[in-house]
């Protein structure tokens, strides 16, 4: 992959500075039969795994069945000839897309995107989840709280949890945020990570949800608020007439753009 990156050790003090990521070609996506090589980094092995589904490039992150379902992989070694007894393999069941293009600008810890065709959720969350089993049914239900952006403490948490949830926060683990008209959807890590969604409409947030499951407002929801908050505020000091344009922003953790869009990749061009 061939990089142009100039003062890139200096980029958080340029807070106007566009970032270019250029297109790559489209991957064909006819299936193409393999046996392929995936490393874990998470558990320090790499397994063999059938793939009739997807055209698998070396690079590619994937998720597989069997004992490591959930775990996110990156294939090292494809192999077209091969026989075997597809019994005794497990199989690569989803491949993330990590391609990513459009304009992007400096938010504090975070780049952001004024283009809802950049970094749109559903894209994003593959990068940290396992997509959802065919027979798994989710729902969801809120209360009718709702508080002001800018003053968290109608929220209503308890100090210990808004401790930690702004422990979150400055630990940069709020690694997506985006806003598309009135509906927010962030994700944040934490033992694993979690999704939270919500309403924002001028200055007030509805309908706040986490699926970690907790019964009260967790830290998960709290951090997403201070970057929210944090995030807006930059946008309304430097990127109005962007953010007016689309009524839509997505803000990713720099580290995560990098580590996701740019990391295993062998070919491609990235200019800043």
């Amino acid at each position: 992959m061939a990089f142009k990156i100039s003062g890139f050790g200096s980029y958080e003090a340029e807070k106007k500075v566009a970032v270019p990521v250029q297109e790559v070609q489209q991957r064909s996506i006819v299936p193409k039969k393999s046996v392929v090589q995936v490393r874990f980094p998470g558990k320090g092995v790499a397994l063999a795994y059938y793939n009739d589904q997807f055209d698998l490039q070396l690079g590619d992150l994937v998720y597989v069945d069997g004992k490591l379902e959930g775990q996110l992989g990156r294939v090292v070694e494809i192999s077209y000839s091969f026989k075997i007894k597809v019994s005794e393999y497990k199989k690569v069941i989803a491949v993330c897309d990590t391609n990513v293009s459009g304009q992007f600008f400096m938010a504090g810890s975070h780049f952001v995107t004024f283009d809802p065709s950049s970094l749109p959720a559903k894209q994003i969350t593959m990068w940290f989840k396992a997509p959802a089993q065919e027979d798994e049914e989710w729902v969801s239900g809120t209360d009718d709280t709702t508080f002001r952006l800018d003053d968290l403490k109608g929220m209503k948490i308890s100090d210990s949890i808004a401790e930690r949830g702004h422990n979150y926060y400055f630990e940069n683990r709020v690694r997506y945020i985006c806003l598309d008209g009135t509906h927010g959807y962030a994700i944040v890590e934490g033992s694993e990570s979690y999704t939270v969604e919500f309403d924002y409409c001028e200055g007030e947030i509805s309908n706040l949800v986490c699926d970690c499951f907790c019964s009260f407002t967790c830290k998960h929801e709290f951090a997403a608020m201070l970057q929210l908050r944090e995030t807006l505020t930059l946008i309304e000091d430097h990127y109005a007439e962007e953010y007016a344009r689309t009524g839509y922003f997505a803000a990713i953790n720099k580290g995560t753009l990098f580590a996701f869009a740019i990391d295993g990749k062998e070919t491609g061009s990235f200019s800043l």
